[in-house]
Parts: C-alpha cells; sequence; structure tokens
C-alpha cells in the first residue's frame, strides 16, 4: 500500500517532507512528531534529531493563534494522525 492512500496522508506526508528539509515546526511535522514512536514502530524513516519537544503543546499553541475554534481543530488533526497510524500499522501486519 501507497502512503498517499492512507486516510489522513494529506496531513502527515507534507509533515514527513517537512522533516527531511529540516523543518520541524509545521503542522504536519508536529503531527510526525507527536506520533513519532507508532510512526517508527512500523518501520517509517524519517530524521528524529530535530524533532520539536512537546509537539501537542506546540501544535495546539500554533492552533489558537490561527483560530478561534482551536480545541476541536486540534482533535481532528489527532482523530486524522490516529487514523493514519492505525491503517499504517494494519497495512504492515498484512504484508
Amino acid at each position: 500500500m501507497n502512503l498517499d492512500e492512507l486516510p489522513g496522508s494529506e496531513l502527515i506526508l507534507p509533515g514527513l517532507e517537512d522533516l527531511h528539509n529540516g523543518n520541524s515546526n509545521t503542522m504536519g511535522a508536529l503531527l510526525v512528531a507527536i506520533a513519532s514512536t507508532r510512526l517508527t514502530n512500523t518501520g517509517l524513516n524519517f530524521p528524529k534529531a530535530h524533532l520539536m519537544p512537546e509537539p501537542e503543546l506546540t501544535l495546539y499553541n500554533h492552533l489558537q493563534r490561527e483560530r478561534e475554534d482551536a480545541s476541536p481543530h486540534y482533535n481532528a488533526l489527532l482523530d486524522s494522525l490516529n487514523n493514519f497510524c492505525n491503517a499504517l500499522e494494519l497495512s504492515r501486519t498484512r504484508s
């Protein structure tokens, strides 16, 4: 299965690219940092040297500055991240 076929890939794949380009403070890169252990356990390789500390708090703070509805949007992003991780884990167990 291609990663771009997984639910939530529109958020996670740009984050992986951001990390490869040394940018760890984007929404996608922060989502990858939040799930770094799960993603690594599936065999996904990405640079970990510059992962943001406390990515959950950093992401939420970004959203608060940009949106009035930060809390539901944050929860929706985490749901998308979880969907991506679940689908990736499932695809790896079927391989």
